[in-house]
């Protein structure tokens, strides 16, 4: 069975969301977490060596799903981790939120762009990662 290195884009302030894709790729993939969560957080010295981390687990992912809600338009690390999944031309899966009509459109422009359910989530996953 293949093994995915998925690293989840989101906001710490969203969490429920996050932890509704987490069970979603628990129970359906063999997939490593390279993601940030709240829950178990970096502990760099600083912003640069946090981006540091953050970009070597993008560079080490087969790709990376984002929570696309408008949240995303004010999350300077959401930005970050876009700009370095690009960098090392990692698929992106951008996910619509439920009853959401407007998706940020840097996302919407650099994503694979799927609906707020988990078939929607899996065929992109098995197609683009």
């Amino acid at each position: 069975m293949k093994q995915y290195n998925i690293f989840i884009s989101h906001s710490w302030k969203y969490n429920n969301d996050y932890y509704k894709i987490e069970k979603w790729l628990d129970d359906n993939f063999n997939w490593k977490n390279m993601s940030v969560p709240e829950h178990d957080p970096k502990t760099p010295s600083s912003n640069y060596a946090l981006k540091r981390e953050i970009e070597n687990n993008i560079k080490n992912s087969t790709g990376m799903i984002i929570l696309s809600g408008m949240y995303a338009v004010y999350s300077e690390w959401i930005n970050t981790e876009m700009d370095i999944a690009l960098k090392y031309n990692k698929p992106i899966i951008g996910i619509k939120p439920r009853g959401n009509v407007n998706t940020p459109t840097f996302i919407s422009n650099n994503a694979y762009m799927v609906n707020w359910n988990s078939q929607s989530l899996f065929d992109a996953i098995r197609r683009y990662f």
